[in-house]
Order: structure tokens, then C-alpha cells, then sequence
């Protein structure tokens, strides 16, 4: 797949390290000189220097060819202007990151496929480590309105050594929640779950669900770990 970046900021050079050693060919566009050079020499990927949004460098660079675009750029206008070029391009998977909410609808009607909030998304990360530390990794998808995690289950976990179809069916399992993932050890693959599936001791599940609802789901899974958070200065003894 050939993958064209528009920024080399921090997230775009980090993104084309893991495009290239994925296999993919990539190509970054950047206005910094010393960044371009760098961009070559220690990624080992294609640079161009000059605007990600001048279409004498998207041509240059074979936007036309690309079969992927990611805009993440310094500017939420800038990557809009990105969106657009590459729409008007024909490239079929077009990504951009943007910083303000406010640019979420424009960018879908621009012709974004996928449009990450990068704010939105640290700051949720941050919310869910404080509230929920026993959860392992986050996903978000839909700008935010859907969350994926792992979580691995202790010996105390009520769960343990029941079917995912008897936990779906628990009154009190989180409605609008999911086990998409299992794991029974660390060396094992992680595989999809039928509703047979028997939760193990020490075993990994990956969980989707609403955001709202996270912390419920893991109060659920383990309550033997689930302790909120109590307000500065109240003592309990």
C-alpha cells in the first residue's frame, strides 16, 4: 500500500515508522527542509518538501497513485484543505486528526473517512486511567461514542468460570456491551468468543461498550478491585 502523509510533526513520523515497518511504501510531505532530510535518512521513507496542501507537491509526491492519505498537520484548516485535495484526487481512504471539535463535520462532508480528535482522545485516555486503572488498553472509535479494552480477569472475578453467554445474560451485566475478544493466557491467540466460551482465571477479554458505561463494566468484571474515587478532604474511617 502506498500511504502519503501530510506533517511530520511527532505523530506523523511515528505513523510512518509503523507504516514502513508494516511493509507499506510511504511518503511524507513537510515544509521543513531539516525535517524532510531527517524523514529520509533515519525513517528510510520518501520526503517532500514543500505545502501538504500546494497541488504541485500532492502530484509530485503521487498523491494520484496513493492509496491512502493521513492528514495530521500542525493546522485543523490545513488538514481540511488536505481532505479535500485528496477527495478531489480519488484517494480512496483518506484519515486526518483534527484538534477541534468544530471541524468534525466539515471534515466528513470534505470526505474524511476517519477523522481523530487527538484533545478528545488523550483527554478520554486520562479520564479512563484515573477512573478505571485496572484497564489495560483503550480504543475509541466513532469519535469516542464506542470504547474497546482489555481487561484481565483475577481469581476473584465473579465471572470466572462461566459462559459468555450466561454473563451476557446477567441482569446486571452493562447493557449495549459486548466480550469480543478472549485470551486464556499470555502465550495463547486472542480469538473471538462463542456464547460457549467459559471465562478462565488470568484470562485477557476484550470488551466494546459505550463510554458511559466503562467503569460499570469493570466494576461488573472485577469488584473486588473497583474503588471510586472519593472527594478531596472526606475522611472515612
Amino acid at each position: 500500500m502506498y500511504v502519503l502523509i501530510g506533517g511530520a510533526g511527532l505523530i506523523g513520523q511515528q505513523l510512518a515508522r509503523q507504516l514502513l515497518d508494516q511493509g507499506h511504501i510511504v511518503a511524507v510531505i513537510d515544509d521543513n527542509p531539516q525535517v524532510c532530510r531527517m524523514v529520509r535518512d533515519r525513517l528510510g521513507a520518501m520526503a517532500f518538501e514543500g505545502s501538504a496542501v500546494s497541488t504541485d507537491v500532492l502530484v509530485e509526491a503521487g498523491i494520484c497513485r496513493a492509496d491512502a492519505v493521513a492528514a495530521v498537520l500542525r493546522q485543523d484548516a490545513l488538514n481540511l484543505a488536505l481532505v479535500t485535495l485528496a477527495r478531489h484526487y480519488g484517494v480512496s481512504r483518506i484519515i486526518s486528526r483534527i484538534s477541534q471539535r468544530d471541524f468534525i463535520e466539515p471534515m466528513r462532508l470534505a470526505g474524511a473517512h476517519h477523522i481523530i480528535s487527538t484533545v478528545d482522545l488523550v483527554v478520554s485516555t486520562m479520564v479512563n486511567a484515573i477512573k478505571c486503572p485496572q484497564v489495560e488498553s483503550m480504543l475509541h472509535f466513532e469519535q469516542g461514542q464506542i470504547e474497546v479494552f482489555k481487561l484481565t480477569l483475577d481469581r476473584q472475578s465473579p465471572v470466572i468460570g462461566r459462559s459468555v453467554a450466561a454473563i451476557a445474560q446477567d441482569i446486571d451485566f452493562p447493557s449495549s456491551s459486548l466480550i469480543i475478544g478472549y485470551q486464556p493466557h499470555p502465550q495463547a491467540d486472542l480469538v473471538i468468543p462463542s456464547g460457549n466460551t467459559v471465562l478462565e482465571a488470568d484470562a485477557t477479554v476484550l470488551l466494546a461498550t459505550k463510554p458511559g458505561l466503562v467503569q460499570a463494566l469493570v466494576n461488573f468484571l472485577m469488584p473486588s478491585l473497583f474503588s471510586p474515587l472519593q472527594p478531596a478532604g472526606v475522611l472515612h474511617q
